[in-house]
């Protein structure tokens, strides 16, 4: 018997991106109900070859629903997601309204997979951080093997992880260049065309932004609270696919050659790391495609153990949709939750 899915916040990026992957999947799925607001009751989505008509979440009874795929927000999900739990589904929730809930797991399944099972506490499990998810999964074979101690991380985050409104304004700012038209800002602080802007998400006390932050509190809670890590995140002018540059201090050594072996076999990581013009992945290959891209792989002579590197994935993808029914696939592989009978 297959499972029941809802998917809330259809519409949107990443919504339309979960259909897309539990259809190219094929996700062990006898319904998918595409859910949002009520002003997109009735808009059409796809899910595979199928078009199929979105429903109110205001009005919809989850009672029938196995899994529920959130990605409408942290104000959505915080008011919906017990609810929907209540009802008995288990909620996948990409926004940040549960991430640094102590009862709830934290899940990169190429990283925790273990600590899926800690759901059961509230029935929620949290997708992380567009940047965070990419980051771990290539910090986690490496510190398997010599342990991290320090990160140091620069990111160049697409548009696409600011939504639908952050691509059109990059498209429209884009035009107006050309066209030599005013150009005006309304997404973001500061123009974004032919520009980079160092601030995603809002300032703390600290001077770090909430991206930033994220970045170290998830690390710690997926990979290792002992990291150290400091980042510093900025928006660039590219539509999908995040890059970092990443320094990474062990506390054992380990060479280049052996980083880029261990990368090789590591789930989700596929090492792109040739030493000639062109040798590495950019945002724009890695868009569409599931893995988590390494490249320019080096030691790095100003600390003990130091390695240096290049890290690409699909924001869209890894960094949320795919890690989210990942997770949902994880949760049946495991047995750890069975599909609903449903009435004769």
């Amino acid at each position: 018997m297959g499972y029941s899915v809802a998917v809330v916040g259809a519409t949107g990026n990443v919504g339309r991106e979960m259909l897309g992957i539990l259809a190219e999947r094929s996700f062990p799925a006898d319904e998918i109900v595409p859910l949002a607001s009520r002003k997109s009751q009735g808009v059409e989505v796809s899910y595979g070859e199928r078009t199929l008509k979105v429903k109110a979440l205001e009005h919809y009874d989850f009672s029938g629903t196995d899994i529920c795929l959130m990605s409408a927000g942290s104000a959505v999900s915080k008011e919906y997601s017990p609810k929907i739990v209540a009802a008995g589904a288990v909620v996948i929730d990409n926004s940040s309204a549960w991430r640094y809930d102590s009862d709830v797991p934290l899940i990169v399944p190429e990283v925790n997979a273990d600590a899926v099972a800690g759901f059961r506490k509230r029935g929620i499990i949290a997708n992380p951080n567009c940047s965070t998810a990419q980051l771990v999964v290539a910090l986690k074979p490496l510190h398997d093997r010599a342990k991290i101690k320090r990160v140091v991380v620069a990111t160049y985050q697409s548009v696409s992880g600011a939504g639908k409104e952050a691509m059109n304004e990059l498209f429209t700012q884009t035009k107006a260049v050309f066209q030599i038209d005013e150009i005006t800002a309304k997404k973001f602080a500061k123009r974004i065309a032919f520009n980079v802007i160092p601030q995603i998400d809002t300032f703390m006390e600290d001077g770090y932004t909430r991206e930033e932050w994220k970045m170290v509190v998830e690390t710690k809670k997926i990979l290792d609270p002992k990291i150290k890590l400091t980042a510093t995140c900025v928006r660039v002018p590219v539509f999908v696919g995040h890059s970092e540059a990443v320094n990474v201090e062990f506390e054992q050594p380990i060479t280049a050659d052996e980083a880029r072996d261990i990368l090789r076999n590591a789930p989700g990581c596929l090492v792109i790391d040739s030493h000639e013009p062109g040798g590495y992945v950019t945002p724009h290959e890695a868009a569409g495609e599931d893995a988590t891209y390494i490249s320019r792989i080096r030691e790095d002579a100003t600390v003990d153990n130091g390695l240096s590197m290049w890290i690409v994935s699909d924001n869209l993808r890894k960094g949320a949709a795919l890690n989210a029914i990942q997770i949902a696939e994880c949760l049946i592989n495991r047995k750890l939750i069975t599909a609903k009978r449903k009435a004769a």
